[in-house]
C-alpha cells in the first residue's frame, strides 16, 4: 500500500515538473517572437538629423554678404547654414526622409545669430569722429542732427565732447539712431553685449 502511494506521488511530481518546463518553454518562445516583431517593426523611431551629437555632423561656414558683412538671407536676426551628417550616419533629414548619409548631403540647417544693419559703417563713423568730430559730422552721420548741430556750434564742446564721442563710438557704445548695428567685417572685432535673463545660468558662489 505504501509502495503504491509512493509511486503515485512520484508520477504526480514528474507530471508537474513537465508542465512547468512546458510553460517555461512557451514563455521563452513568446518572448523571442516579441523581440523579432520589434526588430521587424524597426524598434525606436529613427533619429532626426538635427538631434545628432557633436562630431556626428559638420556645418559649413555661412556665406557673407559683402555689402552688409552679415550672413545671406538674414531675417529676424537669424540665418541658417547647411550641416552635413558624417558618413554612415542614418537619420531623418530636414524634409523628413530617412537617409544613410555619405558626408556630402545636407541633413539639416542650423540657425545662427546675425545682426540687423542699415548701411552705417563702423569705419566711417570712427573716421568722422576722429577727424571731423569737432564739427559734429559723426553725430550727423549716425542720425543725431540735434547733437551734431550743438557740437558744430560749440566746436565739439571745446574738444571735450569730441573726445568723449570718439571713445564711445570706438567702443561701439554709441551706435546708429535707428537701433541698427554697425557694418563691421564679419570676422573682425565686434562688440558682443552680454545680458542676464531668467534663463541665464548662474554659477553658485562659494565663500571660504
Amino acid at each position: 500500500m505504501m509502495a503504491a502511494r509512493l509511486r503515485w506521488w512520484r508520477r504526480r511530481r514528474l507530471l508537474l515538473l513537465r508542465r512547468h518546463e512546458a510553460a517555461a518553454q512557451l514563455l521563452g518562445v513568446l518572448w523571442l517572437a516579441n523581440v523579432a516583431l520589434e526588430g521587424v517593426a524597426g524598434g525606436e523611431p529613427p533619429l532626426k538629423c538635427d538631434e545628432l551629437r557633436m562630431g556626428q555632423y559638420i556645418c559649413e561656414d555661412p556665406k557673407i554678404d559683402n555689402n552688409t558683412q552679415e550672413p545671406l538671407n538674414c531675417t529676424n536676426h537669424t540665418a541658417y547654414v547647411p550641416c552635413l551628417p558624417a558618413p554612415n550616419i542614418t537619420c531623418k533629414d530636414h524634409s523628413g526622409n530617412e537617409n544613410n548619409f555619405t558626408g556630402k548631403e545636407v541633413g539639416f540647417y542650423r540657425p545662427i545669430e546675425c545682426r540687423n544693419v542699415n548701411g552705417y559703417s563702423y569705419k566711417v563713423a570712427v573716421a568722422l569722429s576722429l577727424f571731423l568730430g569737432w564739427l559734429g559730422a559723426d553725430r550727423f552721420y549716425l542720425g543725431y542732427p540735434a547733437l551734431g548741430l550743438l557740437k558744430f556750434c560749440t566746436v565739439g564742446f571745446c574738444g571735450i565732447g569730441s573726445l568723449i564721442d570718439f571713445i564711445l563710438i570706438s567702443m561701439q557704445i554709441v551706435g546708429p539712431s535707428d537701433g541698427s548695428s554697425y557694418i563691421i567685417d564679419y570676422y573682425g572685432a565686434r562688440l558682443t553685449k552680454l545680458s542676464i535673463t531668467n534663463g541665464t545660468f548662474r554659477k553658485t558662489q562659494t565663500y571660504p
